[in-house]
């Protein structure tokens, strides 16, 4: 069957197979079964180790390029640089949107204390792993990193971030075209980390199986309802950032309801088969000019920005997922640290745009437990039950790619006057 070629569906597979072998082993196993789970584990941390080793390099990397992608952007004209200031600000709402949205629901909903001490205890992480929030003026004077090789090397994700967009900004601004042989070395380095990663993920459903059977071993079957507990939470996050997409093509960008409907519905049947919204490209432009009035030079303009620099969802379905690690693990992050978190998931998603899904799951989410000082240990076995959200995210995507689209539709004299002539019609 070509649906259990694809490597989603065999993680998925690794990460069952992984608990209940190793729930097998924990009920009638003896010693000498726990023994041979924990050699076979060891195999699960080499590999989630050949994931982490690629993260901060990867992180500067696509930040720097894609910085670099964005400023160039929002100089070609002044229709770039409105939809660049759009996407920057509805990344920022879709942040605070996941903040308070997964906190409130984790507050009515929370995660049963038994099932997150097994899950803890199946990914062998300490609580004391976690890092602690320095204080306003310390967090203020780190955010410039005196030394940025050495923030590297300590994981200091945020001031890595900061130094990235700087590089990134000082780039463009070099005369001559100087930048541009610096701009493809990195550009190059982020290729070059992508493949490493890509060969990482080949073996992810051994690697999975691996960190699942310890799992198994520790926390039993049932860490299958934390796991349900969490599509369930990282789904809503992109679910909310779609419906928010929605209200504002009809209240900000005019659109009326049934036709706003008609017009997305075919792309959004596109992006749920998908999960591309580069796929979705097509369909997206074919409907707002056609059915939304949008003018093709807006149309062809803003859609091929919005996929190539924007990704509505990622802030928020992100930050979800690392909010779900931190009820878990029983950690309130401070207001520092949340501050943190936003300006390195705004970052990421940014910089992760065009990566494929299992990368930019781990380039996206790493660094933002990071700056939540959140252990890591954990997102393989989330990256394995990622396909549900993954829809959420692409449906919430393109939404948002088609209102920034309305929205700046309406006010160009040229949509104006064609929306006038079709009515007129």
């Amino acid at each position: 069957m070509k649906f259990l070629k694809t490597l989603s569906v065999q993680v998925l597979l690794a990460l069952a197979l992984g608990l209940a072998a190793g729930a097998a082993v924990a009920w009638g196993g003896g010693a000498g079964g726990a023994r041979v789970v924990e050699a076979v584990e060891a195999v699960g941390g080499l590999w989630l180790n050949a994931l982490r080793m690629t993260v901060i390099p990867l992180i500067f990397a696509v930040l720097v390029t894609g910085i670099a992608q964005v400023a160039d952007a929002a100089a070609t004209g002044r229709l770039a640089g409105r939809a660049v200031a759009w996407f920057a600000g509805l990344l920022a709402v879709s942040a605070l949107t996941a903040i308070f949205l997964v906190n409130g629901l984790l507050s009515v909903w929370p995660v049963a204390e038994a099932a997150a001490a097994a899950l803890r205890a199946g990914a062998e992480t300490p609580l004391d792993s976690a890092a602690t929030s320095p204080d306003f003026a310390a967090w203020v004077r780190s955010l410039a990193p005196a030394n940025p090789v050495r923030a590297a090397a300590e994981d200091a994700v945020l001031p890595v971030v900061v130094f990235a967009v700087f590089v990134g900004f000082a780039l463009t601004r070099l005369p001559d075209g100087r930048g541009r042989t610096l701009l493809e070395v990195f550009q190059a380095l982020g290729d070059a980390m992508i493949v490493i990663v890509r060969w990482v993920l080949l073996a992810a459903p051994l690697g999975v199986f691996a960190l699942a059977l310890g799992v198994g071993l520790r926390a039993g079957a049932g860490v299958a309802g934390v796991l349900g507990q969490y599509i369930v939470v990282a789904s809503a996050a992109g679910l909310a950032v779609s419906i928010l997409a929605y209200l504002l093509a009809v209240t900000v960008g005019r659109v009326p309801l049934t036709r706003w409907a008609q017009a997305t519905s075919p792309v959004l049947a596109t992006a749920f088969a998908t999960q591309s919204s580069l796929a979705c490209l097509p369909a997206m432009i074919e409907r707002s000019r056609d059915n939304l009035g949008v003018p093709p030079r807006i149309a062809n303009l803003v859609l091929p920005l919005a996929v190539a620099i924007f990704r509505m969802t990622s802030p928020a379905v992100n930050l979800a997922v690392c909010l779900f690690v931190a009820h878990v693990y029983g950690i309130e992050p401070t207001p520092l640290q949340y501050a943190g978190a936003v300006l390195v998931a705004l970052a990421v998603s940014v910089g992760s745009v065009g990566l494929p899904g299992q990368v930019s799951f781990i380039v996206s989410v790493a660094p933002i437990c990071l700056a939540l000082g959140l252990p890591i240990e954990l997102l393989p076995i989330l990256l394995a039950v990622e396909v549900v959200p993954d829809i959420f995210r692409t449906l919430g995507n393109v939404t948002g790619d088609m209102a920034v689209t309305a929205i700046l539709a309406r006010d160009e004299p040229e949509a104006a006057v064609e929306a006038r002539i079709s009515r007129q019609a």
